[in-house]
């Protein structure tokens, strides 16, 4: 078991804020793209801050987006799509999002619109 699994969300929210407030978006667009994998509205994704809710809690009670596996390309150094374990996978789908609304990539491409 990886050790991201039993990190707390919370943990590495800020970062991922942090991340893309640095390259001039937005937090709520930060939200709108972890309601659009996950299906957590802004008061779910709040108590899952504020539960401490783990990497592995969060995607256990998450509805994937079912257009998720349109989600490609390289995340620290290994391809999204040649990722076997689902749970890496879903973490690393949230990543490359993440890594895609910093590059100032437009909404509905981040959002597979």
């Amino acid at each position: 078991m990886h050790r991201i699994f039993s990190t707390s969300f919370a943990s590495v929210y800020p970062h991922y804020v942090t991340k893309v407030e640095k390259k001039g978006r937005t937090k709520d667009e930060l939200d709108q793209v972890i309601a659009w994998l996950t299906g957590f509205d802004a008061a779910a994704l709040q108590a899952h801050l504020d539960a401490g809710t783990t990497f592995e809690e969060l995607f256990d009670q998450a509805r994937l987006n079912p257009a998720a596996d349109q989600i490609t390309g390289v995340v620290c150094g290994v391809r999204v799509e040649e990722i076997d374990d689902p749970l890496m996978r879903r973490i690393r789908y949230l990543d490359k999002l993440v890594d895609e609304l910093a590059r100032g990539k437009a909404m509905d491409k981040v959002l597979r619109g």
